[in-house]
């Protein structure tokens, strides 16, 4: 069954589409230190492996600038430079040829400096990320409000977005990014009800690998259901190859992601016969290595209760009696399989599919 999307204009990040219909993109960021080219590229590389489609790297000081040119030409996904403060390292991450650069409205600092940004942007045909952060609003616009409500982050955005329209440059992309999971739900809402502008979705500063995964499933998966969301940012205190081995995760869930094996496995209980969470453990660390491209749902279930219904209703499935296991294929039981065979039966009909 497709899934509705909402309608958004179309920006080209690199090669990379975002809006207008096309697949939702997986982003991460490097934690490197930009200057030091070598590592930046490394983890760069680490990134693509698992999926990234595009990575934005930190642009703090005069070096990071500088090294920005040999970070682009050094790799093969569009590189987003990641600008606060200092409008003067966007000037050179444009000159430096990057595939878009991320301002942050709440410190670009003076008019005359962002609309200096967005002349050089558009003249090199590369789009601007309009950042709002509930850390980092404008102080005129947290005084209205008291607290980065979703109409603080809104406003903020708003705001930018007519700076961008006055300079005539079109190729905008928003975020709205809350550390508080609902009102960043609120703010996205807002901005995908009243514009048709691509939407980068993120939960800023949402915690470790286990609990930011969840807010940014629960913030993300809540937007992405109706429709909402062009491109996506996991944002962990982590290694950043979880970021995107979680983002991808979400999408997969959704039916949104790239093709691959979806794998559905019973909660377990008392009723549980045989040692399933080794089988799903080794099944899924397999499936993850051998990265197949096929939309395919494998069930593996451990009880007589849901495990042959589910594992009928599956493209793949087994349901797991005592030492042994039934194989489903389209609903249709085609062999029976001891235990210990079982993993290797699975990954053989994955293949074979």
């Amino acid at each position: 069954m497709e899934r509705p999307r909402r309608h958004s204009r179309q920006v080209f990040v690199g090669d990379v589409a975002i809006g207008g219909g096309a697949p939702i993109s997986v982003q991460s960021m490097t934690t490197s230190k930009t200057h030091d080219v070598r590592a930046t590229l490394d983890e760069i590389e680490g990134l693509v492996e698992v999926g990234a489609d595009i990575v934005r790297v930190a642009v703090p000081r005069p070096e990071d600038a500088a090294a920005l040119a040999d970070i682009v030409s050094g790799c093969s996904v569009p590189i987003v430079a990641d600008i606060h403060f200092n409008h003067k390292y966007a000037l050179q991450a444009i000159e430096a040829k990057v595939a878009k650069v991320r301002i942050n409205p709440g410190n670009i600092g003076k008019h005359k400096w962002e609309v200096e940004v967005l002349h050089a942007a558009k003249d090199a045909g590369i789009p601007i990320r309009i950042g709002v952060n509930s850390g980092s609003l404008e102080k005129d616009i947290l005084d209205k409000y008291g607290y980065p409500q979703p109409e603080a982050l809104y406003e903020s955005a708003m705001r930018h977005v007519e700076i961008c329209a006055a300079c005539d440059f079109e190729d905008v992309i928003i975020s709205v990014k809350h550390s508080d999971v609902y009102f960043m739900i609120q703010a996205y809402k807002l901005l995908a009800e009243r514009t048709d502008f691509p939407l980068h979705l993120g939960v800023t500063e949402s915690g470790s690998k286990e609990t930011g995964t969840i807010k940014s499933a629960i913030g993300l998966g809540a937007l992405l259901a109706e429709g909402i969301g062009d491109t996506i940012r996991v944002s962990l205190a982590a290694d950043s190859v979880h970021e995107v081995e979680a983002g991808h995760q979400i999408l997969k869930s959704l039916c949104l992601g790239r093709p691959g094996v979806n794998i559905i496995a019973c909660p377990t209980c008392g009723r549980l016969t045989g040692d399933l969470f080794s089988i799903v453990e080794e099944v899924e660390k397999a499936v993850k290595a051998r990265k197949f491209e096929k939309n395919i749902n494998v069930a593996l279930m451990g009880c007589a209760v849901n495990g042959p219904g589910e594992a009928a209703g599956a493209d793949l499935g087994v349901s797991l009696g005592r030492g042994r296991a039934h194989l489903f294929k389209k609903g249709k039981i085609v062999r029976t399989v001891p235990e210990d065979q079982i993993v290797a039966a699975v990954l053989e009909a994955i293949e074979e599919f």
